[in-house]
């Protein structure tokens, strides 16, 4: 009685957990080797594709036979051996090397031509349907995602729907979600302490376990949170379907945070003005340091440099709060100011409701000029116009483009104005921004500094503030000529409120500079 091995397969674990093929394998291999008179010494068996090369227990299995551990081994077709060519070349060179290649629902034999050329027909059939089923399985996926759903499994904070229907926010996790990048945008927490924050606030992943830093730092640069899908393999980008958590102006504050365009340290000794105040002769942050219970903030450059580039620079954090809360005093609007704002509030809500209609069709007619563009540039690539690398490159910017377009058409049908939103965010922060100062704690400060300023800068004992576009606005509203004399500066602050509104429609996200 000849010994042999038996070899048996499933494409996926699933299939091997919970079907039923390895078993009917099994059965129909040991009828062959009763029948024939074979005995089964080892059985391989395996839950993976045989589309590709590099499977381990077949691999064992060859290098077996290849020391003639063995005489042969029955298989129980020639697909559950081999789905593409190399493997099956390599057991034609096992069977004319004089192994026993048995098929047990097969009536092949390897040894003679005639078998062999029908069994090779097989092998190629096999394989050939392979390849047609995963470029089936292709243009499923791909068609999946130009309809705007997402073929994979819902990232975390959203929901799966089944096929063909997109995701929708998870409400447990889609809170906590868009906690994270609200903290992460900050710049004010590492990912490893945001990873410890968002497990203290209840953020758990798929199986339920802490979120790990890997996977909140693929979170964060998912696009896939601003109405974006793309394909990490190929960097690819689709425009989705799905409800986005995540405002642009928001991600993109996180990328510059993740990319390191944004730093801000938190040690146990920071100080009010750490990283915020800045030589203005080199540009470099001066060093806060504590000495006879004064806190100064030095430049640190000059003693390295020779000659010096940088004068004697030594301020005290009391002549830097002094130069801010000066500057601020500039911003702090009156009562009749601010019933003027909230004037202009309720006249364009009301303005906006009348408006909308026309408002919604002209974004939906920007969407369909974007979706165009897309298409124009998909052109181009394939006449070859342009590179592979520069299409991407246009089309993940138009893609973002369309994603930003969604989400103001997606608030005006809510009922929604984010430059409204920030318009009266702006206003109820200079009501008093200087009383705010003053009595806010370090932390506070700092956050308050970042928001109202755009540049604090030091040379000598001379302090330079430059307060951000929207508060400078506010801060230079009495120089507007137009201003009529009986209306006072309420003239000048509507238009400078006007001003604001068309700024913040521009720039949803207010720049730096």
């Amino acid at each position: 009685m000849g010994k042999v091995y038996a070899y048996a397969r499933v494409s996926t674990p699933r299939q091997g957990e919970k079907g039923v093929s390895l078993h009917e394998q099994r059965a129909a291999i040991e009828r062959y080797a009763e029948l024939h008179g074979l005995t089964i010494t080892r059985w391989f068996e395996e839950r993976e594709t045989a589309a590709k090369t590099g499977r381990g227990e077949f691999g064992k299995l060859l290098r077996l036979l290849r020391l003639k551990a063995a005489d042969g081994v029955i298989i129980h077709k020639i697909d559950r051996s081999a789905r593409n060519l190399e493997d099956w070349a390599d057991l034609g060179k096992l069977s004319d090397c004089g192994a026993d290649i048995h098929f047990a629902t097969e009536n092949l034999d390897l040894k003679t031509v005639a078998a062999r050329l029908s069994a090779d027909i097989q092998a190629v059939v096999a394989a050939h349907y392979s390849r047609n089923l995963r470029e089936e399985a292709k243009k499923g996926f791909y068609g999946r995602l130009k309809q705007g759903f997402y073929p994979l499994r819902a990232p975390i904070g959203y929901l799966d729907q089944g096929s063909a229907r997109p995701k929708v926010p998870d409400p447990a996790r889609a809170p906590l979600v868009q906690s994270a990048f609200q903290l992460y945008s900050m710049g004010t927490v590492s990912i490893p302490e945001l990873a410890m924050e968002m497990c203290r606030r209840g953020l758990r992943n798929r199986g339920g376990s802490r979120v790990t830093v890997n996977g909140l730092a693929t979170m964060l640069k998912n696009p896939f949170y601003v109405g974006v899908m793309r394909i990490e393999r190929t960097g690819e980008t689709f425009r989705g379907t799905h409800e986005p958590l995540i405002a642009l102006d928001l991600f993109k504050k996180v990328q510059a945070v993740l990319s390191g365009k944004r730093v801000d340290r938190t040690k146990s000794h920071i100080f009010t003005y750490s990283r915020l105040v800045r030589c203005a002769s080199c540009g470099y942050s001066l060093i806060g340091e504590r000495q006879k219970g004064h806190i100064y903030y030095r430049c640190h450059n000059r003693p390295f440099k020779n000659p010096a580039i940088c004068p004697p620079t030594s301020i005290r954090e009391e002549r830097l709060d002094d130069a801010v809360l000066a500057a601020l005093g500039d911003v702090d609007l009156t009562e009749r100011e601010v019933e003027v704002a909230r004037r202009f509030v309720q006249e364009r809500q009301h303005k906006q409701n009348e408006e909308r209609p026309k408002a919604e069709q002209a974004l939906r007619l920007q969407n369909q000029q974007v979706q165009e563009r897309i298409s124009k540039i998909a052109d181009l690539l394939i006449d070859g116009t342009i590179e592979r690398s520069l299409y991407d490159e246009k089309k993940n910017d138009l893609v973002l483009e369309q994603a930003s377009v969604k989400q103001r058409l997606h608030e005006l049908e809510n009922g929604g104005d984010s430059a409204l939103e920030r318009l009266e965010e702006t206003v109820e922060l200079a009501k008093s921004p200087s009383m705010l100062y003053k009595t806010a704690s370090s932390e506070i400060k700092r956050e308050l500094l970042k928001t109202l300023l755009s540049n604090l800068s030091a040379s000598s004992e001379n302090v330079e503030i430059t307060l951000s576009l929207p508060f400078r606005m506010i801060s230079e509203r009495e120089r507007n000529a137009k201003c009529r004399a009986n209306r006072g500066t309420c003239r000048t602050w509507e238009e400078t409120f006007n001003t604001l509104y068309d700024y913040f429609i521009i720039y949803p996200s207010t720049p730096d500079a």
